[in-house]
């Protein structure tokens, strides 16, 4: 009679680590096909014949196309973030060009009886 063993938690884990390690000790390519069957043979309908040669060029093309396509895209997309931080520049230039001016008219409003203030033998006491 067979008897039947319990198997721990700790055993379980490491007859799992022992088969993940050999699957990937194992390459995959052994496993699926030899080496003979896995060489490609050269077929005559491989090459291209001359009539296809034309259709060819036209893919190559259509492919360019996209490229360009493509390219016009990003360009247009640079243009536009050229834009929009010239533009953010220009009302920044003008907002600091506001405050600017905004502080002077203030200052000039406030006229002489603050610029005594400032002076040393006003204030000081003797």
């Amino acid at each position: 009679m067979m008897s039947e063993k319990l198997i721990s938690r700790r055993g379980a884990f490491s007859l799992l680590g022992l088969a993940v390690a050999a699957g990937f000790a194992v390459p995959t390519t052994m496993l699926t096909t030899s080496d003979a069957e896995a060489q490609a043979q050269p077929s005559p309908a491989a090459q291209p014949m001359p009539g296809m040669q034309h259709d060819m060029q036209h893919g190559m093309q259509q492919g360019q196309e996209q490229q360009t396509g493509g390219k016009k895209r990003r360009q247009a997309r640079h243009t536009g973030r050229t834009k929009r931080r010239e533009a953010r520049h220009n009302a920044r230039t003008g907002r600091r060009e506001a405050r600017h001016t905004g502080r002077t008219m203030r200052r000039e409003a406030r006229g002489k009886s603050d610029k005594l203030y400032m002076k040393g033998d006003t204030t000081k006491q003797k």
